[in-house]
């Protein structure tokens, strides 16, 4: 599980504050920011200091093996090492950068680590602040990329975030269309994790709780507001929780097929 969340609208303001005792003298915090923000005011808001380094995730499509190796490898040579990665933006985003932290303190490629428990060694520190909710990437033990001849998870004890930073107001410009998709995903969640094989207490109390509130927001109401945007982001964060304790079910499985082949979003492909 992760060790320390924070929610609440405006809490991503406590940023700079979070992750200050995980600064390391001399060695920078790096900010990976989807491709979304780009020359929006999101990004005058990082709290950056000393040599801290914003780069734009290119999520244009979802994460490859390849990029994770390149992104960790320009880390490396440029760097050494770094106090943290922080991964801000939609699910895509917060895999790249669970991903690139595993990355900076294991050898050989992220593609040798696409399967269960295969990751040897902690990676570096590492905070998640989505921007859109629905994944659960945010709370889940696995980062899914597309390597070289399959998709498929780093699923370990190592994965999941240190911190994450729960702000729902950082959802409110989300394109309507992919808001709703990334949003199917949690319902998927939830429907493939009660009605599956994998079921336990622990899951379903999460997995009933986040249905519920996905129906509040996609069935009993009429507009989106802000409570909407409150209601999906704790929806995606106990959507996550059930299937981390349960399992996905066999319209991730396809959709993982769709999105190999055919490059299909996530959330489309379910």
């Amino acid at each position: 599980m992760v060790d320390y969340v924070v929610y609440g609208r405006g809490s991503f303001n406590q940023l700079d504050e979070i992750i200050a005792p995980h600064r390391k003298d001399g060695k920078p915090m790096i900010f990976l920011v989807d491709h979304f923000f780009e020359g929006k005011p999101l990004l005058n808001r990082i709290p950056l200091r000393g040599n801290d380094k914003v780069f734009a995730a290119d999520v244009t499509y979802e994460p490859k093996t390849t990029y994770v190796d390149q992104l960790a490898n320009h880390l490396k040579n440029e760097f050494g090492s770094v106090s943290g990665i922080i991964g801000i933006g939609g699910g895509s985003t917060m895999d790249l950068a669970k991903a690139v932290s595993l990355m900076m303190n294991n050898p050989g490629s992220s593609a040798d680590y696409q399967g269960w428990d295969l990751v040897k060694f902690p990676g570096v520190y590492k905070a998640g602040i989505p921007t859109l909710s629905g994944t659960g990437a945010e709370v889940s033990r696995t980062t899914v990329l597309t390597g070289p001849t399959k998709k498929l998870g780093m699923n370990s004890d190592f994965t999941p975030f240190d911190q994450i930073v729960l702000d729902p107001e950082l959802t409110v410009d989300a394109p309507v269309n992919q808001r709703f998709y990334t949003g199917m995903d949690c319902y998927i969640h939830c429907i493939e994790s009660l009605q599956g094989t994998y079921l336990n207490e622990f899951s379903k109390s999460y997995g009933e709780k986040a249905l519920e509130l996905c129906r509040k927001v996609f069935i009993e109401k009429n507009e989106w507001n802000n409570e909407s945007d409150d209601q999906l982001m704790m929806a995606s964060y106990a959507g996550g929780m059930s299937i981390a304790y349960s399992q996905v079910g066999v319209a991730h499985a396809v959709s993982y097929g769709l999105s190999y082949l055919l490059g299909t979003k996530h959330g489309i492909g379910n």
